[in-house]
């Protein structure tokens, strides 16, 4: 364990500090010299917190020297999207404009639950500026690269979160997920990530995107780090109007069930157009592991990605009004265009956008009631190259950053929660599959994930560029 500490999931590493195998100063000091040796061609991290880090991690110790209980997460090293808030720490959210405000005053719900756990957070991380975008390439802070390859993205806007993961930097870290900001970057780097219910976990502390789609939530490379993380994170918080006041379901004592007794079924008709023939096979590879061939529709899917988009450019265009007014030059012009569209849209087109979200949440709903979980792709494509403006969907060439939510919009438009199962061919770089449920039941989405992981199915192995080094 201590000669390769960051290979180990996080409930691995957790529980050999428990035992007193390691200690948390150990598993904190392997995550900064990863970083160190690493994140200069990643560029992930915005800041290291080595300091703040390794005092966390020797109270850790002391705590269990004293045989006083650390935490379900002891010891592990993790680290935040740059929109989180942390105490002492600036909150860039990717962006030129917010480096000018103070330091945060406290952390981010997200961030001191994961702490009171036990986990050491050791940064933040990169991201498209103010979450608009799905590579993370930031003309302010530099691109993300993807440790599976270079020369292409990480996806986004989480970017900084799923390469960290993906490069073994850190066993576990935290991202938003608006329309496919958790999702995407976690398929095009190969990682196990979740996106609950909207309203699941608390986003006080955050920087809000559009506060109607807005959900936080974790990466990891295991589907056992990531129930772990979310039965933490999950929970009513008065901070957050929005975080509902349910009881927190616990999802790691049902891993082991498996999918026996879950109607599984892949997603049709707009989901097996607009992609790839790989990123369908995925699919059906994991389909065909379930012994599932049910296919069904989910209705007016692409009418449900344009009504997010609308409700995405009014909320994100308005709440940027001001900044957007007085210095237009200071944004990030990969976001500042869709920004300053949004926020002249019709107010008409808004409400028409909303009122046809409420129709399409009750459709999907009535389909839940024949099926549990439903497996859809994640993305049209493997991850693209960094620079490159255009793919090819449905024999159209569209440009590249807009669409690589194609499949991911119209599922957080109505809130489902949905874990990104990661999944390899030899040689080539990974794709996503997403494990969808209905709203509240992340256990069953997370079964089936656990399901898929078993069977060889997932898989999220330390990117070649940290094996290399």
């Amino acid at each position: 364990m201590r000669n390769d500490i960051l290979s180990s999931d996080a409930s691995a590493l957790a529980a050999a500090v428990r035992e007193r195998s390691i200690t948390a100063r150990d598993a904190v000091t392997a995550s900064l010299s990863a970083i160190g040796r690493l994140d200069t061609e990643l560029n992930c991290f915005t800041a290291v917190l080595a300091g703040p880090a390794l005092e966390q991690a020797a109270r850790i110790d002391q705590r269990i020297a004293r045989e006083e209980d650390p935490g379900p997460l002891a010891g592990v090293p993790f680290a935040v999207k740059n929109l989180f808030d942390i105490e002492g720490l600036t909150t860039l959210a990717g962006s030129r404009i917010h480096a000018e405000k103070p330091p945060a005053g406290r952390d981010a719900t997200a961030v001191e639950r994961l702490k009171q756990a036990g986990a050491v957070l050791v940064g933040a991380l990169n991201m498209d500026e103010y979450a608009y975008g799905f590579t993370t390439e930031n003309t302010h802070y530099g691109p993300t690269h993807n440790p599976h390859d270079l020369r292409h993205a990480a996806g986004g806007s989480s970017g900084g979160s799923a390469a960290a993961v993906a490069a073994g930097l850190v066993p576990l870290t935290l991202g938003s997920d608006t329309n496919g900001s958790i999702r995407v970057p976690a398929a095009f780097c190969g990682v196990f990530g979740l996106k609950p219910t909207y309203g699941r976990i608390s986003r006080a502390g955050t920087v809000p995107f559009v506060g109607s789609l807005d959900h936080i939530g974790p990466f990891s490379r295991s589907v056992r780090d990531l129930a772990a993380a979310f039965d933490v994170l999950q929970g009513p918080d008065p901070r957050d109007p929005v975080c509902t006041k349910r009881s927190p379901d616990l999802c790691l004592p049902q891993l082991e069930r498996g999918a026996d007794g879950l109607r599984v079924a892949v997603a049709g008709d707009y989901f097996v157009r607009l992609g790839r023939p790989e990123v369908f096979a995925a699919v059906e590879k994991a389909a065909r592991a379930l012994g599932t061939s049910r296919v069904v529709v989910i209705p007016q899917a692409e009418q449900a990605r344009a009504a997010a988009y609308l409700i995405t450019a009014c909320e994100g265009g308005s709440l940027h009004l001001p900044a957007l007014r007085s210095r237009p030059q200071d944004f990030d012009p990969l976001t500042v265009e869709r920004f300053l569209a949004g926020a002249v849209l019709p107010a008409a087109w808004y409400r028409h956008a909303q009122r046809f979200r409420s129709l399409f949440r009750d459709q999907v709903r009535e389909l839940f009631g024949s099926v549990d979980v439903i497996l859809a792709p994640a993305t049209p494509c493997a991850a693209v190259c960094i620079g490159q403006e255009t793919i090819t969907l449905d024999g159209s060439e569209v440009p590249a950053r807009p669409n690589l939510g194609v499949f991911t919009q119209p599922i957080s438009f109505i809130g489902l929660p949905v874990v990104l199962a990661p999944v390899f061919e030899p040689g080539e770089l990974p794709l996503g599959v997403q494990v969808i449920a209905a709203p509240y039941n992340e256990a069953a989405a997370f079964r089936v994930a656990r399901q898929l992981e078993a069977m060889g199915v997932a898989k999220a192995p330390v990117a070649a560029v940290a094996q290399a080094a």
